[in-house]
């Protein structure tokens, strides 16, 4: 098997100087600095926010513009110059409008570009970079970092280009180009732990930003799945959908992101609906400013009828599954339809509105015909939107239940522990399974989902796991012991409403506990640690994001804003670079326009967790692990080449 391996490897590397040329290469990548990894979580569709950590990578632009030109710039004009780096289009023409003196500015410009840029570059192989640079502009930008002007005969070769870009008008495209090359320099790879959709206006954009980079992965948050499991066709999760977006008034990713046609819930909901009186289902209060009277009224019935619906398809899939466990997502058969009142957990609660027009009493979560003509109108829009299937089949090339990563342990919401404070042991298909078995499990499930032969059990099963995955009670990435949505709506009573957390919130602050679950994923306990989201940091009444003496780190701070109020600043993200470890708490992010018109940044502040004695290679990473393997496997198919195992192959050769 090593030898045919070998043998395919020689088709890359053909002969003796060309595997030698790449042993010599990645032994010298070795030795390179760390890159920037930057860690986000819960962004929450709130687009314009993670645009703008993407473009400051996270404060790292504007702190080496201070290391580079605190001695020639002020505070003022510091400004100015990261605003020009973040958005160049736009600020470019603002300032094209102020010059005096456009030459001198372009001059200037330019030559602090190709100094950051060489900055950033310093880190990088030259292949590398050649795959970063931008397509037009490329050959200019990789001339001018290669700091020819030091050599005293390429001086004026060096100042030419320059001069000669501005002098034919082409220096707002160069500046544009250095921008967003500066900006993937920045940062090395991207982290997301979890809920990129929902709540905000924009997660499809999130989306298409996170495809345009070079290296990101993605540990799968519930709202994530939710999405992913009605790409997968999961009636239940279409449903979850469709109600989420419509309870904070946010259908435009829906309806302009991803072209879903709404227009059979609207005539369904004005048919049906056009009488309910009930206002629990108004919009969340930051959307209801949104509406007209009218909107808000259509959004009301829409979000009502596309509820009732999703009990339904709970209470079927909790009869279906019984071995999931939640038979008290069966809610609509413990409604006494006469008396007006509910079975909770063992106790009668009288509802606060009893308009059912498509229940039936006999077979409650039977849907009505005209709920299933709109049911497969809904999934046929769902699998039918082109860019949806794009960003889920990313998601599932890049993602997963969770990631080790240099030392890390990444996953979004928990790692589902009983009350003595032990993995907790679940039963699927007849196995008992808990931690990473259970992960590995879920994430195995999630594929077979979407990727499972057409209508085959295992497809249809993975698509019930999905739903689980969101709202079941011990599924790692909701950890709570059930989702009182019907409660919420239905009940004025607040003790049905209360969703108990897993055990793994209780514990999570002991050291012990984290070190259990780092060594059940493989990893050193004493030199790792983990890097969760899922449950916001109330800053604001003094919790910290930092747990059991630092063996876990929660970087879910806000990020969305309907957060904000709740934990006091809006986001955390960390990075780890060369030098070691730092959180980054962040105030909220005023607007794109404001980042430009009036050059404010999001206002941070940095905690470092870690500083080392000796800067972080490449070769410390896992990426470096990846690369002594390549080494290792290249010298193997050397020595074959050498001992003539293998037939060496040159141009013309065959």
């Amino acid at each position: 098997m090593e030898l045919r391996y070998l043998q395919l490897l020689s088709d890359k590397f053909p002969n003796a100087p060309a595997v030698a040329k790449e042993i010599i290469l990645l032994e010298s990548v070795l030795n390179l600095p760390k890159g920037a990894e930057l860690f986000l979580s819960d962004v929450h569709g709130e687009h314009e926010s993670f645009r703008h950590v993407l473009k400051n990578a996270s404060g790292i632009v504007r702190s080496k513009i201070i290391d580079l030109f605190s001695d020639e710039l002020n505070e003022k004009e510091i400004r100015a110059f990261a605003s020009l780096i973040y958005y160049p289009e736009h600020k470019i023409e603002i300032i094209k409008n102020e010059l005096e003196n456009a030459e001198e500015f372009y001059a200037q410009t330019l030559y602090r570009l190709v100094r950051l840029s060489r900055e950033f570059a310093s880190i990088y192989a030259n292949r590398k970079i050649q795959k970063l640079l931008p397509e037009d502009y490329g050959y200019i930008i990789s001339e001018l970092t290669q700091e020819r002007e030091r050599l005293s005969n390429q001086k004026d070769y060096y100042h030419q280009i320059i001069k000669t870009v501005i002098e034919i008008d082409q220096a707002d495209r160069l500046i544009v180009a250095f921008a967003n090359f500066i900006q993937k320099l920045a940062v090395h790879k991207i982290h997301i732990i979890g809920d990129i959709f929902d709540r905000g206006p924009g997660a499809e954009h999130i989306m298409d930003a996170l495809m345009d980079y070079q290296s990101v992965d993605v540990q799968w948050g519930n709202h994530d799945i939710a999405w992913m499991g009605a790409a997968c066709g999961s009636r239940a999760c279409i449903a979850n959908v469709l109600r989420l977006s419509l309870r904070y008034g946010n259908t435009d990713t829906l309806e302009k992101g991803y072209g879903i046609n709404l227009m059979p819930l609207v005539s369904f909901a004005i048919e049906v609906y056009k009488n309910d009186e009930s206002l629990v289902f108004e919009p969340k209060s930051s959307a209801e400013d949104a509406f007209n009277e009218s909107e808000q009224w259509l959004n009301r019935i829409m979000h009502k009828a596309i509820s009732i619906i999703q009990f339904k398809l709970e209470g079927q899939l909790a009869q279906r599954c019984p071995e999931f466990g939640v038979g008290d997502r069966d809610v609509l058969s413990k409604i006494d339809y006469r008396k007006s009142t509910v079975a909770i957990e063992g106790t009668e609660y009288d509802l606060n509105d009893g308009f059912f027009p498509t229940i039936n009493p006999a077979s409650p979560n039977e849907l009505s015909e005209s709920e299933s003509a709109l049911l497969q109108k809904l999934w046929e829009s769902f699998r039918d939107s082109e860019r949806l299937q794009r960003h889920t089949r990313f998601l599932y090339e890049n993602g997963g239940m969770y990631k080790v990563s240099n030392q890390s342990l990444l996953y979004h919401g928990c790692i589902p522990i009983d009350d003595s404070g032990n993995l907790e042991e679940v039963e699927f298909e007849g196995k008992l399974l808990k931690g990473r078995a259970l992960l590995d499990y879920f994430d195995q499930m999630a594929r077979k989902a979407y990727f499972g032969k057409r209508k085959s059990v295992e497809k249809e099963f993975g698509r019930d796991i999905m739903w689980y995955l969101w709202a079941g009670s011990k599924s790692p990435l909701f950890g709570k012991h059930k989702m009182a949505t019907f409660e919420r709506y239905f009940l004025s009573d607040e003790k049905p409403k209360a969703e108990h957390k897993n055990g793994y919130y209780k514990f999570r602050d002991n050291e012990a506990t984290c070190k259990m679950i780092l060594s059940e994923f493989g990893l050193d306990p004493d030199k790792s640690r983990i890097i969760n989201g899922h449950v916001p940091v109330v800053v604001k009444k003094g919790e910290s994001p930092i747990k059991a003496n630092g063996k876990l780190i929660v970087i879910d701070g806000g990020f969305s804003k309907a957060y904000q109020t709740q934990t006091g600043i809006a986001g955390y993200t960390l990075i780890h670079n060369e030098l070691g470890l730092q959180l980054v708490s962040h105030e909220p992010f005023e607007s794109t326009k404001s980042a430009i018109t009036k050059e404010t940044d999001i206002v941070s502040s940095q905690t470092i967790l870690s500083k080392l004695d000796e800067k972080l290679c490449v070769r410390d990473t896992n990426d470096g692990i990846r690369v002594l393997s390549k080494i290792t496997e290249l010298k193997s198919l050397l020595d074959c080449f050498q001992k003539g195992t293998i037939k060496e192959r040159y141009f013309g050769n065959t």
